[in-house]
Parts: C-alpha cells; structure tokens; sequence
C-alpha cells in the first residue's frame, strides 16, 4: 500500500472496510506502507579527513599546508573512534580520501605536480580527482606510506564496530588526470582516446575539436601571495575537454566545473543516444575501480553526482560489486524526485539523498521563513519519497550546505533542534550529521577560494574552531567546549543513540497525527510503532509560541491502556516521565519553542 494521509474520522471507516479486522496498533501497516523497514537503523558521520584532525589555528587566507595544517588519517585515533561510538554512529564517511588534484608539490614522493590554474583553493577539490588508485597525500604523515596508513584506518574503524564509507566521483575527473598507483594492467582515462572525434562511445572523454582549452579570465589561484612556476592563466590542452558540469565549450566561465573534465558513460549529449552495447570502457574502468575499494574492505560508497551517470551503469556496476560484498552499501546524491524510484528499482541504490524535499522544507521552518510549514513534511513522505521513506538519508548539514549556526541558516544552532529530531525519527532510513554540526560549527572564515559563504571550505588548508575545542589538541575529551556547546552535544548524543536502541524509532512503521488541539501551520505530530513499543513526537517550530495540546491518540493505539489511570510516558529526550490521568481525553503537552519531544509508552 502506498503512504497516504488519513484524517481521524475516516480511520474508523477505512478499518471497518478492510477486510481483515484490526485488533492490534501492528495491523495498522495496512495504512500506512508497502515500503522495506529497516531494522539497522544507518547513523553516518561525515568528516573532512583533511580538517577533522587538524590542531593548526592559523587559519591564514590562502594558507598553505605548512601555515594551516592538514588533519591526517593518524589523527583519527581510538580515542576520536570511541566519542563517535558513544555519540551513537554506526558509520563513517571518510570525505576527501581518493587522490585529488592540489597546488601542494608532492614531486619528492614520485607525485606529479599540478598546474594551480586547475585546480580549485590550495588544497583542492576533493572531487576533482587526480588517480582513483590512490590517496590523499595530505592525509599521511608519511607521504610514502600513506595507502598503509589509510589501510590501519580501516582496521581500527572497524575494531571499533564502526562501518567505513567513502566517495566515489563517477561523472569527472581532475583535468590533469594520471594515476601514479594504479595496477599495471590499467590504462589511465583517456590513454586510448580517438581525440579526433568529439564523441565516440569508445571515448573516456568529450572533446571540443580544433579548439584548444581556456583557463577562466578571472582564476587567480592561491590568490595574489601565491606563486608557482605553472601559474600563468594557461593550461595546455588540445583539444579542449568538456566540463564536469556538461559545458561542451573550449571556454567555461569561473562559475563552471572547470577544473574537472566530463566521463563519457556511451551519452551522445549533442544527439540525445545512447550507446551502452558493447560496454562503454568507462564502465569496465570504474567497475575496476570500485572493486579495488571493496577490496580494502570499505563497507560503502557515498556516488557524487550519481543523476550524471545514466541509471543504466548503476544497474550493471552494482551487481557486480554485491557479488564481492552483498552487504556494500550504495548511496546517491540525487536531487531529482522524478527519478528516485528509477535509482532504487532500475539502479539499485541502497539509500538516496533527501535533500530537495525534507532538507528544503525543514531549512525554511528552522529559518522561520514566512512561508514555512509542515505540510512540506507531508508531501515529502506522501508525495516525494511515498514508498520509500526508509531508503532516504535524512540530514541537515554536509559538506555542500550552509552550517546551521551560520548567519545565512539559523544562527542559533538550538533553532533546528525540532528539525534534527524529525530528521533522525521521520523513519528507518539513515540520518547523517556533519562533524562539528554537534557543537555548533558557524563555518566562519575565509579560507581562500570559495570566499566567506557559510560553509566549513572544502578547498583549502583550514581550521575547523569550534570543532577543535572538541578535538582539545587529539584528546578528543571536549574541555574546552563551553557548557552550551556540552548541551548541544549531550542532545545529538542521546537522539542518535535512541533511533538505534528504541525499536519504534529504529524499525518502526510511521503515521502522521492530524487535526490536533491547538495545532499552527508550525506544529507536527506523528507515531512511530513497532511489536508493542510506540514513540509520539511531536514538534514545534514556532519561534515565539509553546505549543500546548492534549494530542488525541488513534482508538487502535489505546486497546489496553484506555481504560488505566495515570497511564506514564517517558520523554526520551530528558528523561522525563509524563503521567496522564484520562488517556481518552488526551496527553496533555506543553512543548516549548523550537523544541519537540519523543514519548514512548
């Protein structure tokens, strides 16, 4: 059955019509939905190797490495292991681990220099990657070792009951793409080109015939202080790439993807054909590629950009990489809803992104803004995602989007307190946090190429300073947070850790609670339910008004209570026990502003 919306007074009716009797709140799935429960409820935490560990706090515009400091995979030790077990994660995504093109010189390892008028910020885009066989060498202390040294990260997440994640960028590469690692018998993209043809399904990359590649008028990369023999408004390329972002000219602007170049999976873009039989060689070269991960016993991959890769890629790759590890994950950056069920069913995903419907509608509530409601929740779970709520990642911060205590989001951190519960407990799909969203992280600073925009900078060398205080120089003990920021963090801790201990909130069914008591357009209510343990959250987003209610349970929720007196809720959240003296009149709330509760009876 597909998730629908059902008023109070046609619940009766609708029951009395089924065909089976309902006896039990478990029968109510009949209502509600077709779609898998999970019971492994996903908790991921996303780092920025490159900054979760770094103790410099220069933070210089522009800095470079030596002056800013890089976080390294030693950084993340037991101890920095075990605060994330016990703020309640089951899975890390490592961001920024393949090899990215950089304006570090890294020749005294063997590593081939960059020309800084491609790349983005002195550290560079973790997706514009340079070799798919290897990793960061920022993230090693020593250089030489660094596969080694990723390698006992592994080991040591792992030993800690913790699943390893990392990104798989499919639809680019850096525009100076060479492996320097990769197995004898692979040829690097490109190698094998006909570079005479703009297209051919043989091709790795699409070409701009006769034309030769211009750098952007307006890349000063590093910015003024920096210097370096290849800076020089040039990059020598003949013929000229398209763009990550399909711009199929010789000449993209400053705001394109102009440091990566577009993989060609057997689109003709020009023509709108496609070309799939016989397998295109980027689809045999990727495969390769996510097999040598697997390998490495990483537990899944998060796919940049996966709309860009046709669907039909994912259905074959997939498979292929289940028959290695049948328990690998494959998660979806998609921000198309007319397409997620073509990338669950046809491309056979795991989880997908959620951020055009419940990410959006959420950000405007926490923001207060004038035409935030919560009817934007209902659609998203009857509408957007209808069928298929547990295979959506929930979250409100990751590396692309604004920190909520930025000015440009909510400032206060404690305004999306009734989002981030909705967002872990909506349903059994995964919730992911961004590291330092837990204390407060504002993304203050100019680093250098992406400007003062909100956000924690993915490109360059940088220190992350709220974060830091947690991290209190690798003794990852938090003293140094302020006694708020202990808040925050005790709040994250006890909600991450109940979607993953409450079986309600873990594998449970979901419906919504309409036609509730005193309800704004900025209330809502619903239940989570599985065996015989309910969870009733309810939400208030208003900023200058407690939401007070005696919220009215479903009559299949009340057989065998309705009749007690002085029935106890317990608030998960505080600890709280609330005692309701007449069930049938209601439970008495009174929930602050931008506040939300979880009672489970």
């Amino acid at each position: 059955m597909i998730q629908r919306r059902f008023p109070l007074f046609l619940l009766a009716i609708f029951l009395a019509n089924c065909s089976v009797k309902v006896k039990n709140p478990n029968a109510m799935d009949t209502i509600n939905t077709e779609e898998k429960i999970s019971d492994n409820k996903l908790v991921i935490y996303q780092m920025m190797v490159r900054l979760f560990g770094n103790k410099v706090q220069t933070n210089k515009h522009y800095g470079s490495i030596e002056e800013n400091g890089s976080g390294k995979f030693n950084d993340i030790t037991e101890t920095a292991l075990d605060s994330l077990k016990d703020l309640g994660i089951s899975h890390v995504w490592y961001t920024g681990v393949i090899e990215h093109a950089t304006m570090t010189d890294y020749t005294s390892a063997g590593i081939r220099i960059d020309d800084p008028d491609v790349v983005k910020g002195r550290a560079g885009s973790p997706y514009a990657i340079k070799d798919y066989y290897d990793v960061d060498p920022d993230l090693a202390v020593d250089v030489k070792n660094r596969m080694n040294e990723f390698d006992a990260l592994v080991k040591r997440t792992h030993d800690h009951d913790l699943k390893v994640i990392i990104d798989f960028v499919p639809n680019h590469v850096a525009r100076h793409y060479v492996s320097d690692y990769d197995p004898a018998v692979v040829r690097d993209f490109g190698a094998d080109d006909d570079i005479s043809k703009d297209f051919d399904p043989k091709n790795d990359f699409y070409y701009v015939s006769g034309k030769n590649f211009k750098v952007p008028a307006e890349v000063n990369p590093g910015g003024d202080g920096f210097h370096h023999p290849l800076k020089d408004g040039r990059y020598d390329e003949y013929p000229a790439k398209a763009t990550g972002n399909n711009v199929f000219s010789e000449s993209p602007s400053i705001n394109d993807w102009f440091e990566t170049v577009k993989l060609n999976y057997g689109i003709d873009y020009r023509n709108k054909t496609n070309h799939f039989d016989p397998i295109p060689p980027v689809w045999i070269k990727m495969r390769d590629i996510l097999l040598f991960w697997t390998r490495k016993d990483v537990d899944g991959f998060r796919c940049d950009m996966a709309e860009e890769v046709p669907v039909e890629f994912w259905s074959w790759v997939i498979p292929e990489i289940k028959k290695q590890n049948p328990d690998i994950i494959f998660i979806a950056e998609a921000y198309n809803s007319q397409k997620y069920q073509s990338f669950l069913t046809t491309g056979k995903f795991d989880f997908l992104y959620d951020k055009v419907g419940l990410y959006d509608g959420l950000k405007k509530l926490i923001r207060n803004e004038h035409h935030a409601n919560v009817k934007d929740i209902t659609h998203v779970w009857s509408v957007e995602s209808r069928g298929m709520s547990s295979r959506m990642l929930r979250f409100l911060e990751n590396h692309d989007e604004e920190r909520i205590a930025s000015p440009g989001f909510a400032s206060n951190p404690w305004y999306a307190k009734p989002a981030m519960i909705v967002s872990a407990t909506l349903s059994s799909g995964p919730v992911m946090i961004y590291f330092g969203q837990e204390v407060g992280e504002p993304g203050h600073g100019n680093a250098g190429f992406a400007g003062e925009n909100n956000r924690t900078t993915i490109f360059d060398y940088w220190g992350v300073p709220e974060h830091q205080k947690w991290m209190n120089n690798g003794a990852f003990d938090g003293k140094l947070l302020s006694e708020d920021q202990h808040y925050l963090r005790g709040f994250y801790r006890t909600l991450l850790n109940s979607v993953r201990s409450e079986s309600a909130l873990r594998e449970g069914r979901f419906l919504e609670l309409t036609n509730q008591e005193n309800f704004t357009h900025r209330n809502y209510a619903y239940l989570r339910f599985s065996g015989d343990q309910r969870a009733l959250i309810i939400a208030n987003f208003e900023r200058n008004q407690v939401l007070e209610s005696h919220i009215k349970l479903p009559e299949e929720f009340l057989e065998g209570i309705k009749n007690k007196k002085n029935v106890q809720f317990k608030e998960l959240l505080t600890g709280k026990t609330i005692t309701v003296a007449d069930i049938q009149q209601g439970i008495p709330v009174k929930v602050p502003t931008t506040d939300a509760w979880i009672l489970t009876f």
